[in-house]
């Protein structure tokens, strides 16, 4: 998965980008604010003409507005669920993790994805990076949980065909990173997105 831009995985002409930014809003934007909107970019040319053969299909209304005009995502369209699944493909992998993990007999106190994937600049060779917060009452050497780690790295990679590295860390062993200085622990509290438990499971660092 492009995990900077997940609709490109289906998606990979220009139309994708245009997709992805009708799909973020109810509010019709000119084209010209779509263009400047678009990740990666896309030049305001390209777009007037994308979004012409859009309106053709009807998958996006078009609106006078004086001299210009004003584009919406058609949501009645039998396309546009297909549209907004497509542009939310890193949340509906976060909530499969999370629906996963919270299946475990003991599930994890915290799964935080930090990185590329959790600031969405990577691309379809990044890796998922995933802190799981191991519970107090299992041990670093408990089979059973060492060998859910290991299915839910594999199941990620399956799912969004990105290879998953998995930190899997106590809260007691994240205190002893965060007295030892381990900046890892400032990015992941700089740029995690917490998918299961708060972010605040990760302490600070004394060399922040």
């Amino acid at each position: 998965m492009d995990v900077s831009n997940p609709i490109a995985d289906v998606v990979p002409s220009a139309h994708g980008p245009v997709l992805a930014v009708l799909a973020s809003t109810s509010t019709p934007l000119t084209g010209r604010a779509i263009a400047e909107l678009t990740r990666p970019r896309v030049s305001q040319a390209r777009v007037a003409r994308i979004l012409t053969e859009l309106a053709e299909t009807g998958l996006v209304d078009r609106t006078p507005a004086g001299a210009a005009s004003l584009f919406s995502l058609n949501r009645d369209h039998v396309a546009a669920s297909a549209v907004e699944a497509l542009t939310s493909l890193r949340q509906q992998l976060w909530s499969r993790i999370a629906e996963h993990a919270g299946g475990w007999a003991n599930p994890p106190d915290g799964v935080v994805v930090y990185g590329s994937a959790a600031r969405g600049d990577g691309g379809t060779a990044s890796d998922i990076d995933l802190l799981v917060i191991r519970p107090a009452e299992v041990g670093a050497d408990d089979a059973d949980w060492h060998a859910n780690v290991t299915d839910l790295a594999a199941r990620v990679t399956r799912w969004s065909g990105n290879p998953c590295e998995i930190l899997d860390r106590s809260r007691e062993e994240l205190r002893a990173m965060a007295a030892a200085g381990e900046r890892l622990l400032s990015e992941i509290r700089r740029d995690g997105r917490a998918i299961v438990g708060s972010i605040s499971l990760v302490p600070a660092s004394r060399a922040a």
